[in-house]
């Protein structure tokens, strides 16, 4: 692993590479709208990746932007009121190409409110208090930056592509995700949801990184209101998980 200061400036690196290529890509029905973040709301993605500290050593890994967290915000989990008041992120994003018009873009104006982001972000508000805190030895990041949506507006996650689009689109989020493992001196990197913990393992398996190597994998619940578990008392029990993980205290 890397021990220079220039973390952020990796992260950016391979952000940029991913961004181009999964750029290139093409998706069919059912999918009829396909925005990229990492394009659009650039500014503020970059402004999020000048957080990470070469002192990081948890990453936790997201699935794919939520319609109104980060394909608003640019930021993992990027829930609106979290980005601008909390991370003290500002500035505008522009309108993608090919706006659904019930799926608006907005940037930091949007007055949804992501529950998924408001929840892991909040948690590690209260669990840090002040962001620099949680940026000296955490960080966050997103497997897969596009969001996908049916002609309705529906959200379709990248599992539920066809096989050969997912295989594809996997391909490349696998290789930034090994990229970004090289980043950092990470010792544990945890999956938000089992489909990000299964990217993770095979990533590191990737790298010939094993269950007793140097980094330990782990879970924990996902915060998305989709999931019975998830609401009730969803900080206690991914606060438990990362104790019980080792993680925290």
């Amino acid at each position: 692993m890397t021990t220079d200061d220039g973390i952020h400036l990796r992260l950016t690196q391979a952000a940029q590479r991913l961004s181009r290529r999964v750029s290139r890509l093409t998706f069919g029905d059912p999918v009829t709208h396909v925005y990229n973040p990492l394009s659009y709301a650039w500014s503020l993605h970059e402004q999020y990746l000048r957080m990470a500290r070469q002192s990081c050593r948890v990453l936790m890994l997201g699935m794919n932007p939520g319609p109104w967290g980060m394909a608003q915000t640019g930021v993992p989990f990027g829930e609106v009121s979290m980005v601008r008041d909390w991370l003290m992120i500002r500035g505008d994003v522009r309108v993608p190409r090919g706006e659904h018009p019930k799926r608006p873009i907005l940037g930091l104006r949007c007055a949804r409110s992501e529950v998924s982001g408001r929840r892991l972000w909040g948690l590690m508000k209260d669990e840090f208090e002040q962001p620099e805190r949680f940026f000296q030895s955490h960080f966050i990041i997103n497997y897969c930056p596009l969001v996908f949506m049916e002609a309705g507006g529906r959200n379709r996650t990248p599992d539920k592509l066809p096989s050969a689009e997912r295989d594809k689109l996997e391909s490349i989020c696998d290789e930034h995700l090994a990229s970004v493992l090289r980043c950092g001196a990470w010792e544990h990197v945890v999956g938000v949801g089992v489909f990000a913990e299964r990217c993770l393992q095979r990533a590191l398996a990737s790298m010939g990184v094993t269950k007793s190597g140097s980094i330990s994998c782990s879970r924990i619940l996902h915060p998305s209101p989709a999931s019975p578990a998830a609401n009730q008392d969803w900080a206690g029990k991914a606060r438990q998980q990362l104790c019980e993980a080792g993680i925290w205290s």
